[in-house]
């Protein structure tokens, strides 16, 4: 009997043993399994990535291209402002030109006429509406004459060359102007020479 148990015992711890061996080669396959599956998920991801970096890449390349291109768009478009800027300048004032070479058209007739008649009171009717074309080409740019005789004095507008002592009149009135100023737009371009009262 004792025999039959030992027997029995002997025979379990082989089953086990074979058990445990049959588990150790499963654990060993899964283990390597596993590697492989590590190996194919890493190689994955390297080429995923490798693939993202050079679309990256390829982005940056056409970002920088893109930039380069508007840098050289914006120094032309600079560049032809700049011109057109100098142009505008150099010929801003053709239009007032042609308007007075009309006046001195003009003035050329009246003296030529003046000498083939010898009237002088048709000369002297000629240039006064000569002037009055002039101050009217004048007051079309904005030009217009600064009031003087009559006026206070002020220092911005008038430019005191004289001085005279009066007891009718106010101190500062201006008495005489001597050439007229003018304004450009309400900017004072040339100042009145005046002659103002000053009683002190």
């Amino acid at each position: 009997m004792l025999k039959k148990e030992k027997k029995c015992e002997i025979c379990e711890e082989q089953e086990l043993e074979e058990k445990c061996t049959t588990c150790d080669d499963k654990v060993a396959e899964i283990v390597e399994k596993n590697a492989e599956l590590v190996e194919e998920i890493e190689c994955s991801n390297e080429e995923k990535l490798e693939k993202r970096v050079a679309e990256l890449e390829g982005e940056l390349a056409c970002a920088k291209d893109g930039f380069l291109r508007k840098i050289a768009e914006y120094e032309n478009i600079k560049k032809r402002i700049e011109r057109d800027k100098e142009e505008f300048i150099k010929f801003a004032s053709e239009k007032l030109i042609l308007k007075v070479l009309e006046i001195q058209d003009n003035l050329v007739r009246a003296v030529e006429a003046s000498k083939q008649t010898g009237d002088f009171d048709s000369l002297c009717k000629g240039v006064e509406m000569i002037a009055g074309q002039f101050e009217k080409v004048l007051g079309g740019e904005g030009v217009v004459k600064i009031d003087a005789v009559g006026q206070k004095f002020d220092p911005y507008k008038h430019h005191a060359v004289m001085s005279e002592i009066s007891g009718e009149i106010e101190e500062d009135t201006i008495i005489l102007e001597l050439q007229t100023g003018y304004e450009m737009k309400g900017k004072v371009i040339r100042p009145s020479m005046v002659k103002v009262v000053k009683n002190s």
